[in-house]
């Protein structure tokens, strides 16, 4: 794909989603299915929801009787995406029943109509590779294919546009498969959502936007939706693998489950207030959560730094000397920055002061609506301390636990 985006003064390439792919090969496959005829080197053209117009080259194509299957390769560009090589299978089959006027039952609850009563009835799921949705509060409901919404409309039209061009009324069903797609699920957040058995058919525009943080923070939002269907009232937000690292081997809720939220600090306390969750512990590493202090809620050092200039006025309230101030600024991690205060015996001071700053700015972010802490540590020296809010919170997401580990052994129970 030739078309480039400028992020951080670097001219990067986009690509095209995993819908995209879908949407191309259901178009050919449905063209082959209905009598046309191809070869490899004949591109596939679609219209994406972005505006963009994409010509994909198929990776494969076959038929067989009654159906009909073509592939496209998957090109992320130079965004750093798991999926990129893998193929997008579309499996595109004719549906007898339908003449004897019997409906499909066992695609029930998949199928498209049409305003028209003579429109072709299309329907579609997922096949190997394509996982599976086992909890409730994604875009797909539970028990479907994790092909969301916008790829979806995106292949169901393309099918449709195909039957029109060949006046075909009848039934076709169309299954999208990914061969590496269970391995390739891996490698992302699939599980942890409850989408098990494969990748997600994903995208909005069609179009892959290198290092999208809009991308990242929608991630984040899934996380969250999945955990309040799931009656979660009360979320644990950590950064990233440190925090989760930490919440193992350190704290007594090495059991519960975080949401990470990378930089987006802000934008997950946000969208978790706007969800109405009840209470929100927020569990980093000093590096991160310093900045925070300061109300900088995109921790990622090219939105601002400023680490050892903010410890340096909590030394400052503390009491150290100039020549410890100077010293705060020539560190380069906070792990050095602790070390300085522990020199000058003022760690506990500054760190109070700190978390006394955090905590007023963490509660103005979520207009004082929901009950929120934060717990900082760090790699070094471990545990470093909580704000006010922290213990009760602490005690009500152990509660939460115990709740629901008793609502899952109530569940085996029954089942036995």
């Amino acid at each position: 794909m030739e078309q480039y985006v400028l992020k951080d003064n670097q001219r990067l390439r986009c690509g095209y989603t995993t819908g995209s792919c879908a949407a191309a090969a259901a178009q050919r496959a449905a063209a082959m299915v209905l009598g046309a005829s191809f070869s490899v080197e004949d591109k596939i053209m679609i219209d994406t929801p972005k505006g963009v117009r994409l010509e994909l080259a198929p990776a494969d194509m076959e038929t067989g009787d009654g159906w009909a299957r073509c592939a496209v390769r998957k090109d992320g560009g130079d965004d750093p995406d798991v999926t990129t090589g893998i193929l997008i299978y579309a499996k595109v089959s004719k549906v007898p029943d339908w003449e004897q006027g019997i409906a499909p039952g066992k695609f029930s609850g998949r199928e498209h109509f049409s305003e028209t009563e003579d429109a072709p009835w299309i329907t579609l799921d997922g096949g190997t590779g394509v996982g599976r949705v086992t909890k409730p509060g994604l875009a797909c409901a539970v028990g479907e294919a994790a092909i969301n919404p916008v790829p979806r409309r995106m292949i169901l039209e393309q099918v449709r546009m195909v039957c029109d061009e060949f006046d075909y009324r009848g039934a076709l069903h169309v299954e999208i498969s990914v061969p590496e797609g269970e391995e390739t699920a891996k490698r992302t957040f699939n599980a942890q959502l409850g989408i098990l058995g494969g990748i997600s058919i994903l995208g909005t525009s069609g179009i892959v936007e290198p290092m999208s943080e809009q991308a990242l923070i929608d991630t984040i939002k899934v996380k969250m939706n999945v955990s309040k269907a799931g009656g979660t009232e009360y979320l644990v937000i950590t950064p990233g693998n440190y925090g989760e690292t930490f919440l193992k081997s350190h704290i007594e809720l090495s059991e519960i489950d975080s949401v990470k939220c990378s930089n987006f600090v802000g934008d997950a306390l946000d969208y978790a207030e706007s969800s109405g969750f009840k209470g929100v512990l927020l569990v980093g590493h000093i590096g991160k959560f310093i900045k925070v202090s300061a109300g900088i809620m995109n921790t990622h050092s090219k939105y601002g730094d400023g680490r050892m200039e903010i410890m340096g006025v909590h030394a400052a309230l503390a009491g150290a000397s100039k020549s410890v101030l100077e010293r705060l600024l020539t560190c380069v991690t906070t792990e050095d920055a602790i070390s300085v205060l522990d020199e000058a015996e003022i760690r506990e001071e500054t760190l109070r002061s700190v978390l006394s700053r955090l905590d007023s700015r963490i509660r103005e972010r979520v207009h004082h609506s929901m009950e929120i802490g934060a717990v900082i540590f760090s790699n070094q020296y471990g545990y470093l301390g909580e704000t006010e809010g922290a213990p009760l919170l602490r005690k009500k997401l152990l509660e939460q636990a115990e709740k629901d580990k008793g609502e899952i052994e109530d569940g085996a129970k029954r089942q036995e």
